[in-house]
């Protein structure tokens, strides 16, 4: 969940590894008073393939976007994403967003990201 480790007690991380990717950008939808991110988003295109991270839009906390990562495998760019669409129902609503208007965020953001992974 938000603000947890999927650690158990007595377990450490010791090493993080990944392949870097040919292409990547990270955009968010910042809180206007906090400055922290209501959705972010991050893209990222490499030989393994395309993968989207999404930020504070789930109960728990990060989570991979499969509708996303489908349009952007077919065409990294942001016009792949006319269309998607982002499932609301499985999204948080609080105080300072929906989960209607995360849903739209996720999206917009998407295609942010997109767009600076190309520049």
């Amino acid at each position: 969940g938000l603000f947890e480790t999927a650690l158990k007690d007595g377990e450490i991380v010791t090493a993080v590894s990944f392949t870097s990717p040919a292409k990547a950008a990270y955009e968010k939808f910042r809180n206007p008073a906090s400055r922290y991110a209501i959705v972010g988003v991050f893209v990222a295109k490499g030989k393994d393939g395309v993968r989207v991270a999404v930020t504070g839009a789930g109960d728990d906390g990060v989570f991979r976007s499969k509708e996303i990562e489908a349009a952007l495998a077919k065409s990294f760019d942001a016009a792949s994403l006319n269309g998607v669409k982002v499932p609301a129902k499985t999204l948080m609503s609080d105080i300072h967003a929906s989960s209607d208007y995360r849903a739209n965020l996720i999206a917009v953001m998407a295609k942010r990201a997109v767009a600076a992974a190309n520049a």
